[in-house]
């Protein structure tokens, strides 16, 4: 072959391989599954909000409750006067009506108190009566005897008078001022010269706790100290006292 034919030739053979379709490499695509491959699985849990102990409640646990132990309550308690002589009265105070009167030594038998007092109630014969009970010796503690005043243990009604009608109550601070209308009572029906014809009878607030507190005067009015801070409502009630017994009451509208 000539030297000017081997050239020619080569040249062909190149351009016929320009001509020819040209290969494309496809590109390979790499899914966002293929990054996401999960880790494997670790032996220290994660942190999550179950994972965690929740911490204590500020509940109160029941035993933390204060809750007032009831009294144990006893029909009766036996006592010994231990005064020379001792006196007991219609009510549960030293200016009612006297009805008894008992000799030092004398075994008596309680059946009730006031509740927010130290009077307590003394089986009778026929009819019970009240007495201190700094003047016995008693088997027991008589707040354990059953409330009876006044519901249990009312005032004997007077056949004579009218009951008197409150005309005010006022407080100033824990001060209280009782107004009511006068009844007056005839002397003939005086018990004794010096006996008081009106009964106030009050239950009243003093450090906390609910007193009963038997006022007398012979005056149509009379002040008095009631604190805040019981969990019972203090209350009251006016009596005319005469000796056949008590006209009321006239009950007190609590300022």
């Amino acid at each position: 072959m000539s030297k000017i034919l081997l050239p020619l030739l080569l040249a062909f053979s190149i351009a016929l391989s320009s001509c020819a379709s040209p290969v494309t490499a496809t590109p390979t695509i790499v899914s966002s599954t293929d990054t996401a491959t999960p880790l494997p699985p670790s032996d220290t849990p994660a942190p999550t909000d179950t994972a965690t102990p929740l911490p204590p409640t500020a509940t109160p646990l029941p035993t933390e409750t204060v809750t007032p132990s009831p009294v144990p309550v006893v029909e009766s308690l036996k006592a010994v006067v231990n005064t020379n002589l001792l006196s007991c009265r219609y009510g549960p105070g030293a200016e009612y009506l006297y009805l008894d009167g008992f000799l030092q030594g004398l075994n008596v038998t309680l059946v009730g108190w006031t509740g927010g007092s130290n009077w307590v109630w003394v089986k009778g014969d026929k009819r019970n009566c009240w007495v201190n009970a700094k003047f016995l010796d008693i088997e027991g503690e008589f707040k354990t005897l059953p409330v009876v005043y006044p519901d249990l243990a009312p005032l004997p009604e007077s056949p004579y008078y009218s009951r008197s009608t409150v005309l005010s109550a006022n407080r100033d601070g824990n001060k209280v001022t009782i107004i009511w209308l006068g009844v007056p009572v005839s002397p003939g029906d005086f018990e004794k010269p010096n006996m008081f014809i009106y009964v106030i009878e009050v239950w009243r607030c003093e450090g906390g706790q609910l007193i009963f507190d038997p006022l007398f005067a012979n005056y149509e009015t009379i002040s008095f100290i009631d604190e805040p801070g019981c969990a019972q409502p203090s209350h009251g009630r006016v009596f005319v006292q005469e000796k056949h017994g008590y006209a009321g009451p006239a009950e007190i509208p609590w300022p």
